[in-house]
């Protein structure tokens, strides 16, 4: 690129607006398969034999293997230029789409997520550096309108796409979709935004410290998925891992904490406002994350609900924030940024302790009422505490602490679902148990036999519905439990200072 003139100028001003819209695209389907899944693996445990629970880390390796990757896509674009850098993560996306699509077992299909997960996490940050560059300074604020619709606008229709795809098709063409519009926009990239790439500079790379965090996190990850089935403390692998996931945190604080050039810069983790903000997202999207996985899994499994009603049910959220990310927008600047987090995540606890009411005989609008009355706060909890985090530090720290940021808010939800499940599955356990404690099963059975069911029908029916019961129960537990948690990060974002003047935020994703 010339030092004469700026990076837009050298994209004619026709094709700005279809590459921009290209980017956009990239940064949709990416969104798209955070939760274009969640309704879908119920089908998938069907068709690959295994447990709900296993069909879970479908999500949850993805979302760790995009956690991973998020802190090195500013090196990766230094060392290789921002343009490559896009163009092979939307290729190998594209890639490993197709070949999760193909999977026949569950281990093909984590490891396929895996790669996808690996290639996903600097497409999102990439497009929005690339539409920086794209259009000159009095464009990019429509530009960067247009980019944050795309990211409210998947969480919406990844729900009713997976589960119209699931119920309709199969649930491999959850993933097959991508594949053309990953070659599309391949061609598209590499035809429209090739004159945006930026220079490659060698530098160094803390090979230790990303091998150091891959290992704790990934023992982490496979101790919360697998636990549930191998009786937690009990099983000697299960304590191996844990240590492990301990040893390995534990020699990653030290050794980032001295590296020259860290792949996570822990450092910023001095900063009060940072830290605090950051607890406050991990609390609040963890919880959050973990109900959109909770809640189509038990409409499905204990409701009767189609994989598409309920991806409708969990998609109410997305639209009704889609709706009010302008209103949260203007917003920001005129009042103060820890208020409009405060009030946004009360409302959120307050929508968690809405569902604990929910019953087994719940219809269509009591479950998604609560759905569509907390997406309206959905806004005024994301932007305002970017805002909160990134303005707590230096300008020169604001690149490290967005991908800090990003890494914490990713592995909050996977950590976060996995926890959940776990609970959730426990708490079934207690219910049903103090359920059996109270139930006459001479009368029940008596009852069923008078309605004509023969003794072996009535013990099952008398089996479906406390199982039944039982799952309301512990999804009412699962919501207390998120409401305390949510009124606890709507205090902690307190101990953040405000921020002063405008923050750029265009780091963050």
């Amino acid at each position: 690129m010339s030092d004469q003139q700026p990076s837009y100028m050298l994209i004619p001003a026709s094709r700005r607006i279809i590459a921009g819209m290209v980017l956009a695209l990239a940064n949709f389907m990416v969104v798209l398969d955070m939760t274009i899944a969640n309704v879908s693996v119920p089908h998938i445990a069907g068709d690959l034999g295994i447990s709900a629970a296993q069909g879970t880390w479908v999500i949850t390796s993805y979302a760790v293997a995009e956690a991973i990757c998020v802190p090195l896509t500013g090196w990766l674009a230094q060392r290789f230029g921002t343009v490559r850098v896009f163009v092979t993560s939307i290729s190998g996306f594209g890639l490993f789409s197709l070949l999760c699509g193909l999977s026949p077992t569950l281990d093909m299909l984590v490891l396929c997520r895996i790669g996808q997960g690996m290639c996903g996490g600097p497409i999102m940050p990439m497009s929005q550096t690339l539409l920086l560059r794209l259009f000159p300074p009095e464009m990019r604020g429509r530009a960067m309108g247009t980019w944050a619709m795309t990211t409210l606008l998947g969480p919406a229709l990844g729900p009713i796409l997976g589960g119209f795809i699931s119920d309709n098709w199969s649930w491999h063409w959850i993933f097959f979709i991508n594949v053309p519009i990953a070659v599309m926009v391949t061609m598209a990239a590499l035809a429209l935004v090739s004159p945006l790439e930026t220079g490659k500079r060698k530098l160094p790379i803390d090979g230790i410290g990303l091998a150091l965090l891959i290992f704790w996190v990934g023992c982490l990850q496979i101790m919360l998925d697998i636990g549930r089935e191998h009786d937690w403390f009990g099983d000697p692998m299960i304590v191996m891992l844990v240590l492990c996931s301990a040893v390995g945190f534990a020699a990653f604080l030290i050794w980032e904490l001295t590296e020259e050039h860290p792949v996570v810069n822990l450092r910023i983790f001095r900063n009060r406002g940072f830290s605090s903000g950051v607890i406050a997202l991990a609390l609040c999207y963890g919880a959050y994350f973990a109900s959109i996985v909770v809640i189509p899994q038990w409409l499905q499994i204990s409701l009767g609900y189609t994989a598409t009603q309920a991806g409708i049910v969990t998609a109410f959220t997305a639209m009704s924030a889609w709706a009010m990310a302008s209103f949260a927008a203007r917003a920001l600047g005129k009042i103060d940024a820890r208020i409009m987090v405060s009030a946004a995540v009360t409302w959120l606890g307050i929508m968690a302790l809405w569902r604990t009411h929910w019953t087994s005989s719940a219809d269509f609008w009591t479950l998604a009422l609560p759905q569509l009355v907390q997406g309206f706060a959905m806004p005024f909890f994301m932007v305002p505490l970017t805002t909160i985090t990134l303005g707590a530090v230096a300008p020169a720290d604001t690149a490290s602490a967005a991908g800090l940021q990003n890494f914490l808010r990713t592995m909050a939800s996977a950590v976060g679902a996995s926890v959940m499940l776990t609970l959730w599955e426990n708490s079934q356990r207690v219910a049903r148990s103090e359920i059996v404690s109270k139930l006459n099963p001479g009368d029940a059975q008596a009852s069923f036999a008078g309605a004509g069911f023969s003794p072996e029908q009535a013990r099952q029916m008398i089996a479906n519905l406390v199982d039944k019961e039982s799952m309301a129960l512990a999804i009412n537990h699962l919501f207390l439990l998120s409401a305390l948690a949510l009124f606890l990060s709507a205090v902690v974002v307190w101990i953040s200072p405000r921020p002063k003047g405008r923050v750029d935020a265009s780091a963050a994703h």
